[in-house]
């Protein structure tokens, strides 16, 4: 029995039990574990900026493409038509203009009439280059080197600008998305 100050069993001959663990030193890891999301480096739904049939599709799905290449067309035929028009006029405006530039240096016409063959040559260059402009228009090209995706329509559908014909993905490098609790946000350091 042990008085009200006694001693402990220590005290009176008795076995003190204690655990001890031996450290040695080791390599301590602080893993994050996290669920993350895969993304491509850059994305883009791909639709033409004007209106029409759609004549041709260039791809096949899930392949890769260059930046640059032509995925799809919409009828264009008006507007190389308009183009063939433009450009049988133009020998003729550049002749025009020829003549009224001879015919200027021997005081045989008007300034005024040379000026006006000048400004119908410039006139029918700059609708040249609208038709060419809206030409290109009638072209689907891959903005970036990428995966195209599932496409969303067929030849012959009606295309506009609203209508989305497939997604193209770059997907060198991928990013990853991710969330880290915010205590361990100090720990996060690039590599």
């Amino acid at each position: 029995e042990e008085g009200a100050g006694g001693a402990g069993p220590a005290a009176k001959g008795g076995v003190l039990h204690v655990n001890a663990l031996v450290i040695r030193p080791q390599h301590l890891t602080d893993d994050i574990f996290t669920t993350s999301t895969l993304l491509p480096d850059e994305e883009v739904d791909l639709s033409f900026e004007t209106s029409g049939k759609i004549v041709a599709i260039n791809f096949r799905e899930g392949t890769a493409v260059k930046k640059g290449d032509l995925l799809a067309k919409v009828n264009d035929q008006p507007l190389l038509a308009q183009l063939r028009r433009y450009e049988a006029q133009l020998k003729l405006a550049e002749d025009r203009v020829y003549r009224q530039s001879a015919l200027l240096e021997k005081d045989a016409v008007s300034q005024e009439a040379y000026e006006q063959a000048r400004t119908e040559l410039a006139t029918l260059n700059a609708d040249i280059d609208i038709v060419k402009s809206n030409i290109a228009l009638t072209e689907l090209r891959a903005p970036f080197d990428g995966v195209i995706g599932l496409r969303n329509v067929s030849e012959g559908a009606y295309a506009s600008p609203n209508v989305v014909v497939a997604k193209l993905a770059k997907i060198q490098p991928l990013k990853i998305d991710l969330f880290v609790p915010e205590r361990y946000a100090n720990q996060i350091k690039p590599g």
